[in-house]
């Protein structure tokens, strides 16, 4: 009998109409234990070296994690991964809400789709029984209106639709695949379901899913529970003082609570190119709370959560959706306007749209920088607005639709920088490789950001992050912090204690030569290693990775996962997985061609700069990850991971030699 995963892959090949239902291997959940770790052994497996992301040889694969749909609180991500359009490289990107549960509750563990659809389709699966429908009359529709049509033409309202809008359609490259209550945004991933010809994925499930010791297993449960109470009732000394919206546990609770002087004081404004200080004061927090008050109807969480990271967003004259984290702000301060009721209306736009909020605000941004200086001029942009709200509209309708300079624009800061030329590329400054980051432009070099901005294979630092402190706390706070801190993996806790300890905003124990070297990788590591251990078994990072002091740890895991898997790890087991799995995407990216210098932040990233320190910094966490000094898994490593199999992979070869 299987535990915790259905056991089953659902494999659809759109260019034949053909859908098969395969057994999975357990020697691969044993090796990966799902997720994203399973999805990454699907790349390697069947992506050809050098296909091109917009070719049928690409494959989209629509994971639930290990853990989803069992007993297990915070148990819901689904994992989307396939080649980005833009990057080049493996884009995996992850999605709150009741999908990921649904499909396991259906009988599969997975969703693999091969080839192209000569016409829009629409894939429904209930249960046992699968579909390939014509989705002749959803084109050109909003992805949240999708979701809806959807669930009438099939007649279950409780079918659980992820769907692209537009963006998807048109190859946008940042075009994103939304949920009733999530959405995979970072990547691309809907260009790829819109160059499938994919315009929905609609699930319904009524099966079981076993688990190995329920009883023990609701017992952690409960034990969760208890904890995220707690937590919520009593936020983070210190935190709840420099940044509150991260005292708690969840996502960030911007939704919650109004008081965002950590983002917009912090974070940079327009095309990520100005810190605009004191801009949050008790006049703007009131305007804030004020406009929530009348748009946010309710908090609400995924399935089985208790914690109300989201809200459920209704503004007059627009469509409902959905709201968490700093989505709230990326319009707001990449317009550089003051008004809250902007971010909400447009917000509305680009969730129907089908967009990354976190690229499209920069891509906005960075067009208007580039007709202020005189790089784009009206024979480009023809009835340009001359209302930067209304600019913001304007552009977004012409790069969703492809038209005009949105064409050129719906590609990405990175390749629309180059195909408009004439000086445009030094406003790229905000990308790596090639993908718009979240607007951080801070003065001393952070060795640990450098880090995770330079070598994430997410690209996208928010699923890197979490468990340190971002913020000075008090010699009586940090001490605090510490007495309870069980979450610190013990190969690392000593070093760990005593850099927070020590750290000061200046002197001999500050930014960026302290801490050590060494242990600026044990952060890293132990940072990226959480997120690849919640990203394979559909833990919410709210609950683990991207949170300070979470319910879930490297100690509980081992438990939680033999209780409900029967799989038996101890915690150094554990995190030999994460670090396979991490390892098999960076061979896939350096297959891909990713070389180490691609392996950088944005060069204004900091205002100060060490390159040669930079430089130690890399060696040292290659050495580290078991990589040569050009970053690529060397052979023993790979051997050491069960990864020997990559090692027969020509291209892989070429580069080792």
């Amino acid at each position: 009998m299987r535990y915790a995963e259905a056991g089953f892959s659902l494999e659809v090949d759109l260019s034949a109409g053909n859908i098969k239902r395969e057994e999975t291997d357990f020697c691969l959940t044993r090796l990966h234990l799902g997720g994203l770790g399973t999805n990454a052994r699907v790349l390697w497996d069947m992506v050809p070296t050098g296909a091109d992301p917009f070719s049928p040889d690409n494959v989209l694969v629509v994971a639930a994690g290990l853990l989803d749909g069992t007993p297990v609180i915070g148990a819901n991500r689904t994992i989307m991964s396939t080649i980005s359009p833009q990057t080049g490289l493996m884009a995996f990107s992850m999605m709150g809400g009741f999908f990921g549960p649904e499909l396991k509750y259906a009988g599969y563990d997975r969703i693999v789709i091969h080839g192209k659809s000569s016409q829009l389709v629409y894939l429904w699966i209930d249960n046992g029984r699968v579909e390939i429908r014509d989705a002749g009359h959803l084109r050109g529709k909003g992805a949240l209106e999708t979701i809806r049509l959807v669930q009438e033409d099939v007649d279950e309202p409780g079918a659980q639709v992820m769907a692209i809008g537009p963006a998807g359609e048109n190859r946008v490259f940042f075009a994103s695949v939304e949920t009733e209550r999530g959405s995979c945004s970072r990547g691309g991933i809907g260009a790829i379901m819109g160059d499938k010809a994919l315009k929905a994925i609609a699930v319904r499930g009524t099966g079981e899913i076993n688990v190995y010791r329920p009883t023990e297993l609701v017992d952690i449960a409960r034990e969760v529970l208890r904890f995220i109470k707690h937590r919520m009732e009593n936020p983070i000394k210190g935190v709840d003082r420099m940044q509150p919206i991260n005292a708690y546990v969840g996502a960030p609770q911007e939704v919650r609570l109004t008081d965002d002087g950590w983002h917009t004081d912090g974070f940079s404004w327009g095309n990520a190119r100005v810190r605009r200080k004191n801009y949050w004061n008790n006049a703007i927090e009131k305007q804030w709370k004020e406009v929530m008050g009348k748009t946010v109807k309710r908090l609400v969480g995924c399935f089985n959560c208790p914690v109300g990271c989201a809200g459920y967003v209704s503004y007059p004259g627009h469509g409902d959706y959905f709201l968490k984290c700093f989505s709230r702000l990326t319009y707001l301060m990449a317009a550089m306007v003051d008004d809250p009721h902007f971010s909400f209306k447009i917000l509305a736009r680009a969730n129907e749209y089908g967009v990354d909020s976190y690229s499209m605000s920069q891509v906005l941004a960075f067009a208007v920088e580039l007709y202020e200086a005189g790089i784009l001029n009206d024979e480009d942009m023809g009835a340009f607005p001359s209302g930067v709200e209304e600019r913001f509209f304007w552009l977004m309708e012409r790069i969703v639709k492809r038209e005009g300079i949105g064409d050129v624009l719906a590609d990405g800061v990175y390749w629309a920088a180059r195909r408009i030329g004439k000086g445009a590329e030094a406003y790229d400054h905000n990308t790596v490789k090639k993908h718009e980051q979240a607007p951080i432009k801070l003065g001393m070099l952070n060795p640990l950001y450098f880090l995770m901005f330079a070598t994430g294979e997410k690209i996208n630092i928010t699923q890197i992050e979490g468990q340190v402190p971002q913020v000075f706390l008090t010699t009586e706070e940090k001490e605090d912090f510490i007495k309870d801190w069980v979450q610190l993996p013990n190969r690392y806790a000593d070093r760990i204690k005593e850099w927070l300890l020590k750290w000061e905003p200046r002197g001999e124990y500050a930014y960026p030569f302290w801490p050590p070297v060494d242990t600026v990788c044990a952060l890293v590591d132990w940072q990226e290693t959480m997120h690849y251990i919640d990203d394979a078994l559909g833990l919410c990072a709210g609950l683990s990775s991207f949170a300070y002091k979470p319910p879930y740890h490297i100690h509980n895991l081992p438990l939680v996962i033999y209780r409900a898997a029967g799989v038996e790890l101890d915690e150094d087991g554990l995190w030999e997985v994460a670090l396979r799995n991490r390892t098999l995407i960076r061979a896939i990216n350096v297959r891909r061609g990713l070389k180490r210098a691609d392996d950088r932040p944005p060069d204004d990233h900091w205002a100060k700069r060490f390159p040669e320190y930079e430089a130690r910094l890399l060696d040292e966490y290659y050495r580290f990850r078991g990589w040569n000094k050009d970053g690529i898994p060397t052979t023993d490593t790979l051997d050491r991971l069960g990864l020997d199999y990559i090692r027969e992979d020509q291209v892989l070869q070429r580069n080792l030699e």
